[in-house]
């Protein structure tokens, strides 16, 4: 049995970044997803087909044209390494996602984004791909996406969603989002009670993904919908007391154990499999990926409420979430504004969005408060022209009480054969 002490200062150590002192110039990194859909039909474009596009034998093409190192995953689905230090992964649906490594100017992480997804956008549409940036696939059911990957994790994942309901599979074969990697610094439980308040503004502020299935969900973010269902407690934003240890360290041991083995006993719970000795730091490391929480501690504050954002406005959560964290005077400001995380306010969020008028205008000052931090860092965070992309998405949408969601149409049916 794993003594809780020992796993509380795991999380502590290297989940909430503790064991790392020494002061650093703060990082910032980012990963975003596409959808892949057939330019004529809208259905999914799988990563390996018999007959009919594919996503595989493009990015191999593509990937050899730009110099990608081709690896492969655990699973032996493949992978390229990017010369930067970015990797291309496949997502269960077949969802591409780019990992951008971390860096202190958040105008060269920008670069690194817009230097792999403009062109591979633009190269995927002339074999008649398009790589969607919403939140959710907008046309497609569930039913119709095959489980793209193969291995363990993925086939334990999809039985316990299956048996669960609700938004499960959907989660993992349809969502999309731009997550956004920030430094704990100096004072990690600060930024933890922060950023979990700030979700819900996130969410609201990126909301992509009111169209499901062809038609209006009534949900500004049906992505965030989707996430709120996931059984078995994995998802969500936290109360956040002082120290965040204890409540994540409850979170972790109350969730079930998708990957342990188990036999007709259901889903324990890992505290249930830990108190019968079965387990070690690798199974408990592990678990720990299995958790979707909104804020997700990796030694780093990983941010994933905001739905997968176009390529022209990446400016914009770098901004909002780099000028909120890293200039100290936004910062106090925000988390005034901010208040208490409220997990209520998170399911708002993700309803009504920005049409809610409370969130609407505490949405808008923080992201004001976002612009004026981010230039106050200066250009060597972020140049003046991603400053002005960003400032331009605020006054397009933010400042006048709309999101990307705003934009979203529902499609037309495609056209019979």
């Amino acid at each position: 049995m794993l003594d809780p002490d020992a796993l509380a200062a795991d999380l502590r150590d290297n989940a909430f970044g503790q064991r790392r002192r020494e002061p650093r110039p703060p990082t910032i990194g980012a990963e975003v997803e596409l959808i892949p859909v057939d330019a004529e039909t809208r259905a999914v474009v799988p990563i390996i087909a018999d007959e009919g596009r594919s996503t595989l034998p493009f990015l191999r093409d593509f990937a050899g044209r730009w110099g990608w190192k081709e690896t492969a995953s655990v699973y032996g689905m493949p992978n390229w390494l990017l010369p930067d230090g970015g990797t291309i992964t496949f997502e269960p649906g077949g969802q591409i996602e780019l990992s951008a490594p971390p860096f202190r100017s958040a105008s060269a992480l920008l670069q690194s984004l817009r230097t792999v997804v403009r062109p591979l956008v633009r190269d995927a549409r002339e074999e008649g791909i398009e790589l969607l940036s919403v939140g959710v696939d907008p046309v497609n059911a569930v039913d119709d996406i095959a489980l793209q990957l193969p291995g363990k994790r993925y086939v334990r994942l999809t039985r316990f969603l299956e048996e669960c309901g609700g938004g499960g599979t959907r989660m993992m074969r349809q969502t999309a989002s731009f997550q956004c990697n920030l430094d704990w610094g100096a004072d990690a439980y600060a930024r933890w009670r922060f950023l979990n308040a700030l979700a819900p503004y996130a969410v609201a502020v990126f909301a992509n993904s009111p169209v499901y299935r062809g038609e209006d969900t009534g949900e500004r973010s049906f992505r965030a919908r989707i996430w709120r269902e996931l059984g078995g407690g994995r998802t969500g934003i936290f109360a956040c007391g002082e120290d965040p240890v204890p409540e994540y360290l409850e979170f972790a041991l109350g969730a079930p154990a998708i990957l342990i083995p188990h036999e007709h006993e259901g889903w324990p719970s890992f505290g249930e499999w830990n108190a019968r000795g079965a387990v070690g730091m690798e199974e408990w490391r592990t678990h720990l990926t299995t958790l979707f929480p909104d804020v997700r501690p990796k030694g780093f504050a990983e941010m994933r409420a905001a739905d997968a954002v176009a390529p022209e406005w990446y400016a914009a959560p770098a901004a909002f979430f780099g000028g909120l964290v890293y200039h100290a005077p936004s910062f106090a400001a925000a988390r005034e504004l901010a208040g208490a995380p409220d997990p209520a306010l998170l399911v708002r969020a993700g309803r009504a969005g920005l049409r809610d008028e409370r969130i609407a205008a505490t949405a808008r000052d923080l992201f004001a408060l976002a612009l004026e931090g981010a230039e106050a860092l200066g250009p060597a965070f972020l140049c003046p022209a991603d400053l002005e992309e960003a400032r331009a998405f605020f006054d397009t949408y933010t400042a006048r009480a709309l999101s990307p969601a705003d934009d979203v149409r529902i499609p037309e049916p495609a056209a019979a054969d």
